[in-house]
């Protein structure tokens, strides 16, 4: 009979010590995570995820020194190791400069800072188990910004890969970059989530990509979908 689930480790990178222990008391309370460590800048973070091994780096954006993107650049690329942690960005939503560079460095996901602490704690559960997490909010401001006259995306995407997904991959594909979740997914294509969840990891491991987040990015910078379509 196997014992209880490991809790989630989660590292907190943010320069302010008040803001990392109010994190750290809205999280210890949970019997499912545990913070593993604190870092007070970026370079502190990468150091302390490579030592730590945690599943999920909470991080700031600004920050002295190595600041949260370059360090989520950092953390992202050792994340292609098995068991490699996942970033959760805490960002303002007036910045799409910081949610854009974010998203193309390899965060799993967003959150704003004026958001619940239950919020926080379900979004880290999320990340925790693989998938991408983008708040409503911020899956509209990257479809607005890549609607934009003249905005660039990169090109098609890699013929090979797209001939790989199967029409109805395809399809949740297109869905995933409209921000909707399984249960909108499987609604809209008269499925059980459960197959849902099973066409987007699919999706997912054809076109290489590690979550639902990288999937948005994906399909609006390779124009696999146009928001005016």
């Amino acid at each position: 009979m196997s014992g209880p689930a490991r809790p989630i480790r989660v590292l907190l990178a943010d320069d302010h010590h008040l803001v990392r222990t109010g994190f750290r008391v809205i999280l210890e309370v949970e019997d499912d995570i545990e913070v593993v460590g604190e870092a007070a800048d970026g370079e502190r973070a990468v150091g302390m995820a490579r030592a730590l091994r945690p599943d999920v780096v909470l991080m700031d954006v600004e920050m002295p020194g190595v600041d949260g993107l370059a360090a989520t650049r950092r953390i992202s690329a050792d994340a292609d190791e098995p068991g490699g942690p996942a970033v959760l960005i805490l960002t303002t939503f007036d910045r799409d400069d910081y949610l854009f560079a974010a998203l193309r460095a390899g965060a799993s996901g967003f959150l704003l800072k004026n958001g619940t602490p239950e919020t926080l704690i379900e979004a880290i559960r999320v990340v925790a188990r693989g998938d991408g997490l983008l708040a409503p909010e911020l899956t509209r401001r990257v479809i607005a910004t890549f609607a934009r006259p003249g905005a660039a995306t990169g090109g098609l995407a890699p013929e090979a890969a797209l001939r790989d997904l199967t029409p109805r991959e395809r399809e949740v594909l297109v869905l995933i970059a409209g921000g909707a979740s399984n249960a909108e997914i499987a609604a809209a294509l008269h499925l059980g989530e459960a197959t849902v969840k099973s066409h987007v990891s699919r999706v997912l491991a054809k076109l290489g990509l590690r979550d639902r987040v990288q999937a948005v990015v994906f399909a609006y910078e390779h124009g696999v979908v146009r928001p005016s379509g």
